[in-house]
């Protein structure tokens, strides 16, 4: 495993829409693993592909230690309710905002294998799931913000 450089904002990469992934090898399981690797060093509770160069479907997201979810070519294909809480991103430090979600959010994607999974979370694991899916679309987190607390 390796940490990789986290895109900061301004980055065109960031506004960019990722490609789906076809191929489950051993290059995705290490991409994977690095990203897991470099969200944990930068105390952070998700990071998508984009977010280290690379444009593809991918996520990671982790709340609760010790349970990752592998998101490879998710979408979301319920949500209900809403929620207004504070949000910030790795690639944008120092900056924060508050955010309307969904209050829960269930996500299909595929595992490292390809295998179809289902997760349904809810508060800080629907907003992360949210904002993690929105980074594959090159949307952030300050495009959806009702308010930012740093103006």
């Amino acid at each position: 495993m390796a940490k990789r450089n986290i895109v900061k904002v301004g980055d065109p990469v960031l506004r960019k829409v990722s490609r789906p992934v076809e191929k489950f090898d051993d290059r995705l399981h290490t991409l994977l693993d690095d990203m897991v690797e470099t969200m944990r060093a930068a105390n952070g509770c998700g990071l998508a592909a984009p977010q280290v160069g690379i444009l593809r479907r991918i996520a990671v997201v982790e709340c609760v230690e010790g349970e990752v979810f592998e998101l490879i070519n998710p979408k979301i294909i319920a949500f209900s309710g809403t929620q207004e809480e504070q949000e910030g991103c790795l690639s944008i430090p120092g900056e924060a905002g508050i955010t309307r979600r969904p209050k829960y959010v269930t996500v299909r994607a595929q595992d490292r294998n390809g295998n179809t999974v289902e997760y349904t979370g809810s508060d800080l694991l629907a907003r992360a799931f949210c904002h993690e899916l929105d980074h594959l679309d090159g949307k952030l987190f300050t495009d959806c913000a009702i308010r930012m607390l740093n103006d």
